[in-house]
């Protein structure tokens, strides 16, 4: 699996986000998870119009979780900002086999990014 860029800002930012438990201004998410400024504008808002975010403008705004950490997971960050994986093209004859294990692998990878939430993200990075 490849992550990109976009999908790492995102998650930054989504973490940050969560540890902050409220309202944060763009530019506190961009300085914070050293995120260019313009792109983290654009992945909030990405971010927002999916339902992942709430918003508001003014001194007292910024952004937010739409929803707990806890119901956030890892996977509905990626798929905003990755979209969803497309079937790969069948392998031919004697590869044929292997239509199954990249099946299997993408569900084994689909599924560990379902479990993990910004929550459990957030429990590990926690000093003991």
């Amino acid at each position: 699996m490849r992550i990109s860029a976009r999908t790492q800002y995102a998650l930054a930012a989504m973490i940050a986000l969560a540890e902050a438990g409220g309202p944060v201004h763009a530019e506190r998410v961009a300085d914070s998870q050293e995120i260019p400024r313009r792109f983290c504008d654009n992945i909030l808002l990405q971010l927002r119009r999916a339902g992942l975010l709430h918003s508001q403008r003014g001194p007292d705004g910024g952004y937010w979780l739409a929803r707990p950490a806890a119901e956030i997971s890892l996977a509905d960050v990626i798929r905003v900002t990755e979209g969803v994986e497309q079937a790969t093209r069948q392998f031919p004859r004697a590869a044929a086999p292997l239509d199954a294990i990249w099946a299997r692998l993408r569900d084994h990878e689909n599924s560990l990014l379902s479990e993990v939430t910004l929550a459990d993200v957030m429990a590990r990075s926690a000093p003991s």
